[in-house]
């Protein structure tokens, strides 16, 4: 499953899950989540501090993780989108 693809999404750009993964809060600055393959950017969240959201951590794929949390996918609209996760 993943998101349509619109222009705006289109033009992103395209990041492995190993890159994705150095995104996580511990090994650079910038911390990232992806969900329905698209990327997200939380590091000025002050809820994703230190790549980790409860029991949820960053630099990974959370599409699967959604249906456990106690919000819906509209968080994401709140998000800045930075990037595709390459499928």
């Amino acid at each position: 499953m993943s998101e349509e693809m619109t222009p705006e999404t289109a033009a992103l750009p395209v990041y492995s899950r190993a890159q994705l993964a150095l995104r996580n809060g511990q090994d650079r600055d910038e911390i990232w989540v992806a969900y329905l393959g698209i990327i997200y950017d939380v590091t000025h969240s002050r809820l994703w501090r230190n790549g980790k959201h409860y029991e949820h951590w960053a630099g990974q794929d959370l599409t699967d993780e959604l249906p456990d949390a106690p919000h819906n996918a509209e968080v994401f609209s709140r998000l800045q989108k930075i990037g595709r996760l390459q499928k």
